[in-house]
């Protein structure tokens, strides 16, 4: 087994490491609406990524593949995925790039999902090639490319070197026939990024802000590294901050997925709320899964589903779409962050909801 297929073990194993940081959430507020004037079953999960339709606005984000022992994951995952016609990206694809032999770990994700969206990954570092032999391999319909520099310093095996990152997105965004994603891994894309991103021609980006799975945790377990500065471990903007801050850029056509910590319904709708367009989940997912298999999975993210759409009746938005324009209420340091950081507090509070 190589290297890189015994991290991709390493990683399903560890995924739960650690207590999570602060995802924010708690000091996000939606404002209750005691007259909704709506009955549950009018509620309408559908939304769209790019023209792209999903029967709900939540991706089954990016997991594994690329390693013995992990196929019957995604496969399990992507019937799910179709069956709650929700979107699903793989683990990063260069396993698969580079080792002929693990590629099928990736491609059971299109024949258990043939018609819905699948969403193929590569790293920042990856070439045009790369990019253009992932979207094959799977029939992605859109292309994840991931930032994850700290865990990249702390895993031994890692790059040291991020130099021409924005310039390579550039030229796969240009050459790829499929939309591309640019994918934070748990820190965090602040506001300054978003806009070199988009500047560069990228429209969807995924904000992964920390709350969710930690892999500077998970890469100091893999090399022992007891001894690393504690500030790397809760390291990152949270992810309700991230959706808060990107979002108030108000960039035409910019498309926001917010992952990292969202774990439930509620925390779902008030990403949405802030600006999201649809959510990731992942961690809870997979440890859904190592319980109960494909049913375990299939419970948890109808669970999901069911409060979102309770949640979206309590602030009446029968839409979406229409969550993005019902009043949310900042506190605490979440508050302050957004404040420092050019959001409008009063006009997020303030919004009437139509």
């Amino acid at each position: 087994m190589s290297q890189r297929q015994q991290r991709k073990l390493d990683h399903v194993r560890l995924a739960a490491l650690g207590a999570p940081a602060d995802s924010g959430w708690a000091e996000v507020h939606l404002v209750h609406q005691s007259l909704p004037e709506m009955a549950l079953i009018e509620i309408d999960l559908a939304t769209n990524i790019t023209g792209r339709r999903l029967g709900a606005p939540v991706i089954i984000n990016a997991m594994t593949g690329g390693a013995p022992g992990v196929e019957s994951i995604n496969r399990d995952l992507a019937a799910v995925a179709a069956e709650l016609g929700l979107a699903m990206a793989v683990g990063s694809q260069t396993a698969g790039i580079r080792e002929p032999e693990v590629v099928r770990t990736y491609q059971v994700v299109r024949e258990a999902n043939p018609k819905g969206i699948v969403i193929g990954n590569v790293s920042a570092a990856a070439t045009v090639d790369d990019a253009r032999r992932a979207v094959e391999m799977i029939g992605a319909d859109l292309l994840q490319v991931h930032l994850n520099a700290p865990q990249e310093l702390v895993m031994p095996e890692g790059d040291r070197d991020f130099r021409g990152q924005l310039e390579r997105i550039a030229e796969i965004v240009r050459a790829v026939p499929v939309p591309v994603i640019v994918k934070e891994c748990g820190f965090g894309l602040s506001r300054e990024t978003a806009r070199r991103l988009y500047e560069a021609g990228v429209r969807i980006i995924d904000l992964s802000g920390r709350g969710g799975t930690n892999f500077v945790v998970i890469e100091a377990e893999r090399a022992g590294t007891a001894d690393l500065d504690p500030g790397l471990f809760t390291w990152g903007i949270s992810t309700a901050c991230a959706t808060a801050e990107v979002a108030a850029l108000g960039l035409p056509e910019l498309t926001i997925i917010a992952s990292g910590g969202i774990r439930h319904g509620s925390e779902a709708a008030k990403a949405l709320a802030l600006g999201a367009c649809a959510v990731g989940v992942a961690g809870a997912v997979l440890q859904a899964w190592k319980e109960d298999g494909a049913r375990g999975a299939h419970r948890y993210l109808a669970a999901l589903l069911t409060d979102l759409k309770r949640c979206m009746l309590l602030v009446g938005a029968r839409t979406p779409a229409a969550l993005r324009r019902v009043p949310v209420v900042l506190t605490g340091a979440t508050a302050q962050w957004c404040a420092l950081r050019g959001v409008d507090l009063a006009e997020l509070a303030g919004r009437t909801g139509v």
